[in-house]
């Protein structure tokens, strides 16, 4: 994905929503959504998700909860899930009972 200029970047959301409109799953577009968001994060925040990371998205994605302790990226890590449970169209909602990281991501 790092090769990809900006625009490119922004059409894979396009692709992903035709090949969900094609009979793909959201678990068959899983890794690369997931890679689209880590570049993002990357390009935007200035950081890119680690594989632990990575594998709380993926316990998130299935509807489980993913315990992490303080410091330890669940803001980025809600990113991925975020995104590619996004094209279902049934919503998605963030929670965070903290005022400071709510202000901080609204942005």
């Amino acid at each position: 994905m790092s090769s990809l200029s900006d625009q490119e970047l922004v059409a894979k959301t396009v692709e992903f929503r035709q090949r969900l409109s094609e009979g793909e799953s959201l678990d068959d577009i899983l890794v690369e959504a997931f890679a689209v968001v880590r570049e993002a994060d990357k390009r935007i925040l200035g950081m890119f998700p680690y594989d632990v990371q990575v594998m709380g998205a993926i316990v998130m994605h299935y509807g489980n909860v993913a315990e992490m302790n303080t410091g330890e990226g669940k803001t980025l890590t809600a990113t991925m899930p975020v995104y590619l449970n996004a094209f279902s169209g049934e919503g998605v909602m963030v929670v965070t009972p903290n005022e400071y990281l709510s202000k901080r991501d609204a942005e």
